[in-house]
């Protein structure tokens, strides 16, 4: 049987940390910012964990 390809959309998207979390950037940040809080819009620069279903769901679209 041939190797899994990688869903290369979700490897654009998606890291995995070096303890098997999956780490994507947060959305919500590209336009309509001037009536967003600055606070909201410095929390959103930083990177965010998934848990649960969609966690799972990605990491077997990168086959880890």
């Amino acid at each position: 049987m041939p190797k899994q390809k990688t869903h290369r959309g979700a490897a654009k998207r998606f890291k995995v940390t070096g303890s098997g979390k999956i780490k994507t950037a947060n959305g919500f940040k590209s336009h309509l910012l001037t009536g967003k809080p600055r606070k909201r819009k410095r929390s959103l620069k930083k990177a965010s964990i998934l848990t649960g279903t969609i966690a799972n769901n990605a990491k077997r679209l990168l086959n880890v």
